[in-house]
C-alpha cells in the first residue's frame, strides 16, 4: 500500500510509501489517506496519530506531477475532494506528530501544517513551490500559515517559493525540533507515545480549543474556554484522575 496505516497501542501510524517517487501523492493515495486519517478519528483506542514518510529522501513531495496536478488543473474534480487528506475535517481532535526526513514539499508541507507537533530531520528541506507553477496551496495552507506562524515568515514562504532548509523552519516557528535523520521517527513516537499516555479527552479538548476559539471575540472565547473547561472537568477521565491523585496522597 502507497498508504500504510498501522497501531501501536494508542498510537495509530500513518506512512507515505511511495519512496521510490519521493511519496508523490497519486490521486489514489490522497483518498487513501483521508480514509487513513478518519479510521484513526472513529477508533476509540487510538490517542495520537504519528505521520511519516518511507526512505531517507522525502516526507512527501507533495501531488504526483503526472497524474494529480494534471487531473486538477483539467477541472476533472475539485480540489475540495482532497479536504480529508489535508485534514480540512470538522471535529478531528486528536493530536497528529509528524516526522520529517528529506523533502517536505507543496502538498506534503501542506499536509504538515495539519500536524500538531513537527520533529525533522536537521538536512530536511522545505518548499511551496505553487507560486512558481501558476498555482495556489490551497491544501489548507492559506488559511493555517497565515495563523501558525507571523505574517511577514508566513508570506516570505508563499509568495517567494523558494526553499527553506529546517533551521529556517524552526527559526519561523514551522517546526518544532531538529534532529539528527535517523532519530527523527524515534523522536517523533517518543513524543506521540507520551501524549499517548495521557488523558484523551483532555489533550482532544486542548486541541478542540486552539482550533477553534482563536479567531472568536474575546468575550465569546473565553465563554466557549469555560464551556470546554467544564466538560473536561467533569469528564470521566478527570474523575479517574482525581481519584488516582487523592489515593496517592492518602498513601504518603
Amino acid at each position: 500500500m502507497a498508504i500504510e496505516y498501522s497501531k501501536d497501542d494508542a498510537v495509530a501510524t500513518i506512512r507515505f510509501n511511495r519512496p521510490d517517487k519521493l511519496n508523490a501523492l497519486t490521486l489514489s493515495m490522497y483518498d487513501d489517506l483521508g480514509r487513513a486519517f478518519a479510521e484513526a478519528g472513529r477508533d476509540d483506542t487510538v490517542n495520537v496519530v504519528l505521520l511519516t514518510g518511507a526512505g531517507e529522501q522525502a516526507f512527501c513531495v507533495g501531488a504526483d506531477l503526472t497524474e494529480s496536478i494534471p487531473a486538477l488543473a483539467e477541472g476533472r474534480f475539485d480540489i475540495s475532494e482532497w479536504d480529508p487528506a489535508h485534514l480540512k475535517v470538522d471535529g478531528f481532535f486528536k493530536p497528529v506528530v509528524s516526522a520529517i526526513r528529506g523533502l517536505c514539499l507543496g502538498g506534503g508541507f501542506e499536509i504538515m501544517l495539519a500536524t500538531d507537533i513537527r520533529i525533522a530531520a536537521r538536512d530536511a528541506q522545505f518548499q511551496l513551490p505553487e507560486a512558481g507553477h501558476g498555482f495556489v496551496p490551497a491544501g489548507g495552507t492559506l488559511v493555517r500559515l497565515v495563523r501558525q506562524i507571523g505574517y511577514a515568515h508566513a508570506m516570505e514562504i508563499m509568495l517567494t517559493a523558494e526553499r527553506f532548509s529546517a533551521a529556517d523552519m524552526l527559526a519561523r516557528g514551522v517546526v518544532n525540533r531538529l534532529v539528527d535523520a535517523a532519530e527523527v521517527e524515534s523522536v517523533a513516537a517518543e513524543i506521540a507515545g507520551r501524549i499517548a499516555r495521557l488523558s484523551a479527552s483532555a489533550v482532544q479538548t486542548i486541541k478542540e480549543a486552539a482550533l477553534t476559539l482563536q479567531h472568536l471575540p474575546l468575550k465569546d472565547a473565553f465563554r466557549q474556554e469555560a464551556a470546554l473547561g467544564q466538560r473536561a472537568f467533569t469528564s470521566d477521565d478527570a474523575r479517574r484522575g482525581l481519584d488516582a491523585f487523592a489515593t496517592r496522597g492518602n498513601r504518603k
